[in-house]
C-alpha cells in the first residue's frame, strides 16, 4: 500500500464538484494561487489538464513544474491523486 496523505484520501472518496485547486494533494496556498492566475481555479480544470496530457505522468510533472514552480514531491503527489481519482471515477 503507498503512503498517501489525509488531503489525497478525502480528495479521491468522493467527487470531485468544485473543489478548489488547493484540494488536491501537493497544492498548498502559494501553488494553488498560482494555478488560479493562469486561470486553473478549481480541481476539474486541473483534472481537465491531467486529460488533455492523457494522463501521462512525465507531461503532467512537467507542466506543474514549468507553470507554478511545483517541486518533485508536489508534482507526484498531485498526479496520484489525480491518477487514484480517475481510476476511481472514470
Amino acid at each position: 500500500m503507498s503512503s498517501t496523505s489525509q488531503k489525497h484520501r478525502n480528495f479521491v472518496m468522493e467527487p470531485m464538484g468544485d473543489k478548489p485547486v488547493t484540494e488536491l494533494a501537493g497544492i498548498g496556498e502559494v501553488l494553488g494561487g498560482r494555478l488560479s492566475e493562469s486561470g486553473f481555479d478549481c480541481a476539474y480544470v486541473v483534472l481537465g489538464q491531467f486529460l488533455v496530457l492523457k494522463k501521462d505522468e512525465d507531461m503532467f510533472k512537467d507542466w506543474l513544474k514549468d507553470l507554478i514552480g511545483a517541486n518533485s514531491k508536489q508534482q507526484n503527489d498531485c498526479y496520484q491523486c489525480l491518477k487514484e481519482w480517475c481510476d476511481q471515477f472514470l
